[in-house]
């Protein structure tokens, strides 16, 4: 399927994310500080901030050192090369821009999942579906299947052999498959990063989910290197700024730190699960970056703890699931496990800490 710039899609509006911390506060003006914001799935162990040159935050960004990112991307990720490496401001930002580079078409999203790929793609005019499986997606006719995987936020994983045969399936009547690996990090066995010499497949990584610098605002596109070179003409020269390119270049080339955070991410997780299982709730999937669990009360579970200084993420159309992402630390983790045991003993009301 060609790529082609469409010029009249529409604007993207607003969608419930996790976050929101001034918000929170607002809403319960007498809860304890500090908060603890356990409504994103960002590692709250961020990797070390090195020294920056001073060049990076002086000069435009050097085509030798995006360059070097890209290859420190492929190598880290597992793709072909540097070639099949496209560095966006952040995967939200690919998000928004692939529809508009696409001829409308039909589009099936596996769900439920992140809310930003149905509205991005329904809102530059495609015609744009919710399926269960990949079964129903490739049965729908549809030219272009978006796969969140791990996905967000059961944590739902689909083996690669599988996607690469819907890959094929896709590539045979000109459409794509758009595989969004942005919790891949965790537990990287399953990615498609070395297959991205499939002209249908489309590969999105995020940085800052795992290395825990979501406020960098990077993220990648793996694809074969036609279209690679379609997406970085249309992200346009300068896309990601020189301080993320030196410190991301750094951190990707990092193994040594990548293992020993999957072990920490997992070891917590668990940890996680134990308290969340003590509190009454029921776990229902995730990744090491999240845990989804439900309660027939969730919405009074999550304003409970709310009133006590801790936020958690619910879903509007799913109201008896929350996600928690990790405890920073003991002392959280040990507050969310007293918070959980008070709203147990009492019901689920809104009461304060």
């Amino acid at each position: 399927m060609a790529l082609m710039l469409n010029t009249d899609a529409a604007v993207i509006q607003d969608e419930a994310h996790g976050g929101g911390l001034d918000a929170a506060r607002a809403a319960w003006p007498d809860a304890p500080d500090p908060w603890i914001d356990l409504s994103t799935g960002i590692n709250p162990w961020c990797y070390p901030l090195p020294p920056i040159p001073a060049q990076a935050w002086t000069r435009l960004p050097e085509t030798a050192a995006l360059g070097a990112l890209h290859q420190a991307a492929a190598l880290c990720y597992g793709a072909p090369g540097a070639e099949h490496v496209v560095a966006a401001p952040g995967t939200q930002a690919v998000i928004q821009w692939l529809p508009r580079l696409v001829p409308r078409n039909g589009v099936a999203i596996l769900g439920p999942t992140y809310a930003e790929h149905a509205a991005c793609w329904r809102l530059a005019g495609h015609d744009t579906m919710m399926v269960p499986d990949l079964e129903a997606a490739l049965g729908s006719g549809a030219g272009v299947v978006v796969v969140v995987n791990p996905n967000n936020p059961d944590g739902r994983v689909l083996e690669r052999d599988t996607l690469l045969r819907a890959a094929a399936t896709l590539g045979r009547r000109g459409g794509w498959l758009v595989v969004d690996e942005a919790f891949m990090d965790v537990d990287p066995v399953h990615s498609l990063a070395a297959d991205v010499d499939h002209p249908a497949l489309l590969v999105l990584r995020s940085f800052g989910k795992f290395y825990g610098l979501a406020g960098l605002r990077l993220g990648f596109v793996l694809a074969a290197p036609a279209s690679a070179t379609i997406l970085r003409r249309a992200i346009g020269p300068w896309a990601v700024p020189g301080p993320a390119i030196a410190l991301a270049s750094m951190a990707l080339a990092d193994r040594s730190w990548a293992d020993r955070m999957r072990q920490r991410l997992a070891a917590s997780a668990r940890d996680l699960d134990d308290c969340l299982s003590r509190g009454g709730l029921a776990l229902r999937g995730g990744t090491p970056l999240f845990r989804l669990v439900s309660h027939p009360d969730a919405t009074q579970v999550a304003e409970a703890l709310a009133g006590r200084g801790i936020l958690v993420r619910r879903f509007a159309d799913r109201p008896t699931l929350l996600r928690f992402g990790l405890p920073a630390d003991t002392a959280a983790l040990d507050r969310l496990r007293v918070a959980l045991g008070a709203i147990a003993s009492t019901g689920c009301g809104k009461g304060q800490g």
